[in-house]
């Protein structure tokens, strides 16, 4: 039997955006009926947080938009790069740190920008020539040089309104088709063939803000 596909997520704190990406990652590879071949997690470059829950209004955004939730923080260790396929960073300096963190080059590979697989206007949708298990956008600044600009960075949401985590949530969604559509390709040939299209439905509502208490950032 075929091992899965293994893809980490990771953020600050693990309580914000990276439990935010793998369960919205974990939606669309079902509705592609590919939930049984991808396993999807998610962590923090830092401990402050392991042992609790996503933050409250990561929780509420994502029951907004109608996905499924249940996390415990926990923290990211060098050791885990030798069984993930994938490790996604959700902003510039998550992926300096874990390809300083990386024990080989191959592993170094592995680390990419989410929002890398987004649409937007300096990354369009050629695949690039560098070597990785999945390939990204050939504008993604990660495969060029460590001097990014930021321009890919999912925010990080912990100190600001509601309406932040709604905007990361937006970005996140739209990064994942292409993330999604990357994965497929990585997947061996019968896979492609036989994945459903996702069909998803994104409602939003709004929701009072949740004041942040006074701790790391995820």
């Amino acid at each position: 039997m075929t091992a899965p596909f293994r893809i980490c997520f990771v953020c600050t704190g693990n309580i914000c955006r990276s439990p935010m990406a793998e369960s919205v990652f974990r939606a669309r590879l079902a509705e592609a009926g590919l939930d049984g071949l991808v396993e999807v997690d998610s962590a923090g470059t830092g401990g402050w947080h392991e042992g609790d829950g996503a933050d409250p209004r990561t929780v509420a955004v994502l029951r907004a938009g109608g996905y499924e939730h249940a996390h415990t923080a926990r923290q990211f260790h060098a050791s885990w790069f030798d069984r993930l396929d994938l490790v996604i960073a959700l902003d510039s300096g998550h992926l300096r740190e874990l390809r300083r963190l990386a024990p080989t080059a191959g592993d170094a590979a592995k680390v990419r920008l989410l929002r890398a697989y987004g649409p937007g206007p300096a990354t369009g949708a050629t695949a690039d020539s560098s070597s990785g298990p999945v390939s990204a956008p050939a504008s993604d600044p990660a495969l060029s040089d460590l001097g990014l600009s930021g321009d890919l960075d999912v925010p990080d949401p912990y100190y600001g309104g509601f309406e932040g985590f709604e905007e990361c949530l937006e970005m996140v969604e739209t990064a994942s088709e292409g993330l999604l559509t990357a994965v497929r390709a990585a997947l061996p040939a019968r896979t492609a063939v036989t994945a459903r299209a996702p069909e998803h439905d994104n409602r939003r509502a709004a929701r009072e803000p949740h004041q942040p208490q006074q701790k790391e950032s995820a």
